[in-house]
C-alpha cells in the first residue's frame, strides 16, 4: 500500500473530509428544515409553482417576529427564507418577478413561464413587511368572480394570495351550508330555508342583508358542493399562513322565523337596488336575546365544519338605512353585535367594510354617528376596511377612524367589468401619505376588487407596496419591470407599450360602469337615465396611444402567454374605444336626418362587433363558454345544470329581473357574450332603424327598447347559444389584421 508521503497529498485528503463532512451537515440541516411544518407547506406550494426548481430550492424558517423574507444563491440552490410560508412566498414572487422574469397570473389558464437554467441572485435580497395585515377580496367578488370555482381554480389562486403575501383572505364560501343546519335545528323547514336564499351568484347580496329568495330555491346539491369546497379553501389557506375571515351573524333572519319565535322584534331594511318587497330583508334587533343565541349557534357550528382564527366579517347595514340614526342607537346596536359575538368566541374580532361611510356619507358624516358606531367597543378587537382609498380615504374625514386599526384598500373594479383603468401615482402618493399621517392604527394594505378584471397587474402592485422594496415607490422603473415580466425578457417594444399605458392609461380612478358601449343597450338618450347610469364609455386618453400600445405589443419578440393576454386586452379596447365615438357621430348623424353618413357609420360600428368577438375568442380569461361550463359543471342532473347555468347568465346581463335597475353592472368583454347578446342588440337596433327610415317614420325607441329587454330575458332564462370553452384562432394575427384594416381610420381620427 502506498503511503500518503506528501504534504500536498495529505491536505487533499484532508480537504475531501471536509467536504464531506460540510455536505452531511447540509443534508442533516436541510432534512431538519424540512420537518418545519411552515416549510412543509412551503415546499407544497414549490412543488406546485415551479416544480422544475423544486430540487434546487432550500427553504429555511426564520426566527424573526415581523413578517420579512432573503433570498439568495448558494452554489446551485436558490435559498429561500422567512419567518412563516407566507412570508417564504413573497420571497420566491420576488425572485419569480425580478430575476426571472415571469408572473405567477391569478388567471389558471395562463401558465408560469420561466428560464430553463435558474438566474442566480448576485447579493443576497432582505425585505421586511411594512405592515402585519394584508387583506384581499369583496363579497361581491365571491358573485362576479368565484361562485362557479371549482378546487383547480381556488387552490392556483390561494397560492397566488400566497404570493403575494396575502394573509387576511375573505372566506366566506360555504356559510350557506352553517345556515341550513342553524335554522333547522331552530325549527325551520328545507323548503323555508332554500327559498330564503337567493341563486348563487347573487349570495354576496344575501349575506350583506340586501335582498332575498331572489333566484331561489337555492338546490341542495350547491350546499353539500360549498361545504367540502369551504373545508379545502380554509385548510390550505391556515397551511399559507393566512387568517381566513370567515362571517358572523349580522342579524339576517328568515322572515319566517316569526313562525317560531313570534314576538321577535324584526325590522325591514327595505328597499335595495329595485327590488321588490318579497325580496327585502329582515333585520334581528341585536338587543333581543335570541341574537346572542343565534349568533353562537352560527359560531359553534361554523367552527364545527371550517374552524376558526377569531376573526368574523360581519356588515349590518351595508347600503341600507338603519331603523334608526340616533348616535346612541348605532353605538347599541354596534355594542351589542360584538357582545354576542365575544359570548360565541371569547377572542373574536371584528372585521367590518367602511364602504357604508362613503356610500351613504350624507347619512353617516353628521351627529358624530361614525365615531358612535365604530367606538362602542374595545378598539382593538375591531378592524375597519377602507373600501376604497384609491378615490377617497375615510381615515381622512374620520381621524384615522377615532384610534379604530384599519386597512388601507384599493377597489379597482365594479362588478368585473372590462376596461383598462387604474391610477398607479395615486394608489402610491395615498399608501405613502398614510404610512407618514395614517396613525400607529394604520395596519394593514388590502384589495376590496368586486370582480375579477382585465387590470390584474394593479393588485399585485398595490400588494407589494406592503413590503419595504423601494421600486414601488418608482413608479417608471416598477413599470419598466412589469414589461420584462410580461414579455418574459428585457424587450424594448415591450416596455414602451408598457411606457405608454402608464403615463395615459393607468393615470385616472375606477369608477362603477366603467366598460365600452359596445356593451350598452343601444339607445338615442330617450330612456330614462337611470338605465344607462351603468355604462359610462368614458376615456381620457387620446385613442391612438392604444395603437401605438398594440403595434410595440405585436413587435414584441416572443410568445409569452402574458404578451398574448395584453395583445388581446389592448385590441378590444381600442376597439370599444373606437365603437364608443362612432356612436357619438351616429346620434349626430341622426338628429340632422345625414342617413348616407348613418349608413356608413353603422358599417363601421358592424363590422368592429364582428371583430371584437373573434378577438376575444383567442384569449381564455374572456371566453363566457368557460363562465357557463363552470356553473352546469355543480349540478348532477340536466335540471340542476340548467338552473345553474341561467344563474350565471343573468348575474353578467339583466342582474334581476328583465330590465332591472342593476341592469349591464356587471358587463364583460367576452367571447360569445359579445356575439349573441351585445352585438345582437346593436343589429337590431341598426335593422329597425333602417327600416323606420325607409318607411319616412320616426325610430320607435321604446318599442324597440321592450322588444330588446324581452330577447335579454330569454337569453338568461332560455339559455341562448352554446358557446366553447377553450379559445380559438391566433390573437397575434387576428391583431396584426386588425391594425391594418382599422389603421387609416384611426390614424386620421386620433392622430
Amino acid at each position: 500500500m502506498k503511503k500518503l508521503g506528501t504534504k500536498g497529498e495529505i491536505a487533499i485528503l484532508l480537504f475531501i473530509l471536509c467536504l464531506f463532512t460540510v455536505l452531511l451537515i447540509r443534508q442533516h440541516k436541510s432534512c431538519h428544515r424540512e420537518k418545519d411544518s411552515e416549510v412543509i407547506a412551503m415546499r407544497g406550494l414549490v412543488n406546485r409553482v415551479v416544480p422544475q426548481y423544486s430540487k434546487h430550492i432550500v427553504l429555511e424558517r426564520l426566527n424573526d417576529t415581523v413578517d420579512c423574507f432573503e433570498i439568495e444563491t448558494d452554489g446551485r440552490n436558490l435559498v429561500i427564507r422567512g419567518n412563516n410560508a407566507n412570508s417564504m412566498a413573497v420571497g420566491l414572487n420576488h425572485y419569480l418577478k425580478y430575476y426571472c422574469k415571469a408572473q405567477y397570473s391569478w388567471f389558471e389558464t395562463e401558465k408560469l413561464e420561466i428560464p430553463s437554467d435558474m438566474p442566480k441572485v448576485a447579493e443576497k435580497v432582505r425585505l421586511n413587511a411594512r405592515v402585519p395585515d394584508r387583506f384581499f377580496l369583496n363579497y361581491c367578488t365571491f358573485g362576479y368572480t368565484m361562485p362557479w370555482w371549482g378546487w383547480s381554480q381556488w387552490e392556483h389562486f390561494i397560492d397566488w394570495m400566497a404570493l403575494n403575501g396575502i394573509n387576511l383572505p375573505l372566506a366566506i364560501t360555504g356559510q350557506e351550508s352553517v345556515w341550513y343546519e342553524v335554522w333547522s335545528e331552530l325549527g325551520l323547514t328545507d323548503d323555508e330555508i332554500r327559498s330564503y336564499f337567493t341563486g348563487p351568484a347573487h349570495l354576496p347580496w344575501h349575506r350583506m342583508q340586501n335582498i332575498d329568495r331572489w333566484g331561489g330555491p337555492l338546490p341542495k346539491v350547491w350546499l353539500d358542493n360549498q361545504k367540502s369546497l369551504q373545508q379545502q379553501i380554509v385548510a390550505r389557506e391556515r397551511e399559507l399562513d393566512m387568517k381566513p375571515v370567515l362571517p358572523g351573524f349580522a342579524g339576517h333572519v328568515p322572515p319566517c322565523i316569526k313562525r317560531l319565535y313570534p314576538d321577535a322584534p324584526l325590522a325591514s331594511l327595505g328597499d335595495w337596488a329595485g327590488f321588490d318587497s318579497i325580496c327585502w330583508c329582515k333585520f334581528l334587533d341585536p338587543l333581543d336575546p335570541l341574537y346572542t343565541e343565534i349568533q353562537k349557534k352560527f359560531i359553534a357550528k361554523q367552527t364545527k365544519f371550517y374552524g376558526t382564527d377569531h376573526i368574523y366579517g360581519i356588515d349590518i347595514f351595508n347600503e341600507l338605512i338603519p331603523p334608526s340614526w340616533e348616535p346612541e342607537y348605532l353605538a347599541r346596536v354596534s355594542r351589542q353585535v360584538y357582545e354576542s359575538l365575544e359570548a360565541a368566541d371569547p377572542q373574536a374580532r371584528w372585521l367590518e367594510m367602511a364602504w357604508l361611510f362613503w356610500n351613504e356619507r350624507q347619512y353617516w358624516e353628521v351627529d358624530n354617528r361614525i365615531e358612535a358606531y365604530i367606538t362602542s367597543m374595545p378598539k382593538d378587537r375591531h378592524i375597519m376596511l377602507d373600501y376604497y382609498c384609491e378615490r377617497q380615504p375615510v381615515w381622512e374625514r374620520t381621524n384615522a377612524y377615532y384610534g379604530v386599526p384599519y386597512i388601507w384598500c384599493y377597489l379597482g373594479n365594479f362588478g368585473g367589468n372590462s376596461m383598462l383603468a387604474g391610477n398607479l401615482n395615486i394608489v402610491n402618493d395615498r399608501i405613502e401619505h398614510a404610512f407618514e399621517a395614517g396613525g400607529d392604527n394604520f395596519v394593514g394594505i388590502g384589495s376590496t376588487l368586486e370582480g375579477f378584471d382585465c387590470n390584474p397587474f394593479m393588485y399585485e402592485y398595490v400588494f407589494e407596496k406592503a413590503w419595504d422594496n423601494p421600486l414601488t415607490r418608482d413608479i417608471d422603473a416598477w413599470v419598466e419591470c412589469l414589461a420584462d415580466q410580461r414579455a418574459g425578457k428585457e424587450d424594448e417594444h415591450m416596455r414602451e407599450a408598457w411606457r405608454l399605458l402608464a403615463d395615459s392609461v393607468y393615470n385616472k380612478v375606477s369608477s362603477p360602469g366603467q366598460t365600452v358601449r359596445i356593451n350598452q343597450r343601444p339607445t338615442l338618450g330617450k330612456i330614462d337615465e337611470y338605465r344607462q347610469y351603468y355604462i359610462a364609455p368614458t376615456y381620457k386618453y387620446n385613442n391612438i396611444i392604444l395603437l401605438d400600445v398594440l403595434d410595440n405589443l405585436i413587435d414584441t419578440v416572443g410568445v409569452a402567454r402574458t404578451r398574448h393576454f395584453d395583445i388581446v386586452n389592448v385590441t378590444r379596447q381600442l376597439l370599444g374605444n373606437y365603437f364608443s365615438d362612432l356612436y357619438m357621430d351616429y346620434v349626430k348623424a341622426y338628429n340632422v336626418k345625414d342617413y348616407d353618413k348613418m349608413h356608413e357609420i353603422e358599417a363601421v360600428m358592424t363590422s368592429i362587433l364582428d371583430d371584437t368577438e373573434r378577438i376575444l375568442a383567442t384569449e381564455p380569461a374572456f371566453l363566457v363558454g368557460k363562465w357557463i361550463k363552470d356553473a352546469r359543471a355543480i349540478g348532477n342532473t340536466d335540471e340542476e345544470k340548467d338552473y345553474f347555468e341561467s344563474n350565471a347568465r343573468n348575474i353578467i346581463t339583466t342582474w334581476g329581473e328583465d330590465d332591472a335597475l342593476l341592469n349591464e353592472y356587471a358587463s364583460r368583454a367576452w367571447s360569445g357574450l359579445t356575439k349573441t347578446y351585445y352585438a345582437y342588440r346593436w343589429k337590431e337596433f341598426f335593422n329597425e332603424m333602417n327600416a323606420a327610415i325607409d318607411r319616412g317614420d320616426d325610430f320607435d325607441e321604446t318599442k324597440y327598447h321592450k322588444r330588446i329587454c324581452t330577447y335579454e330575458g330569454l337569453w338568461w332564462r332560455e339559455r341562448y347559444g352554446t358557446f366553447p370553452a377553450e379559445p380559438e384562432g391566433d390573437a397575434v394575427e387576428i391583431a396584426k389584421e386588425i391594425t391594418a384594416k382599422y389603421r387609416e381610420q384611426l390614424e386620421q381620427r386620433y392622430r
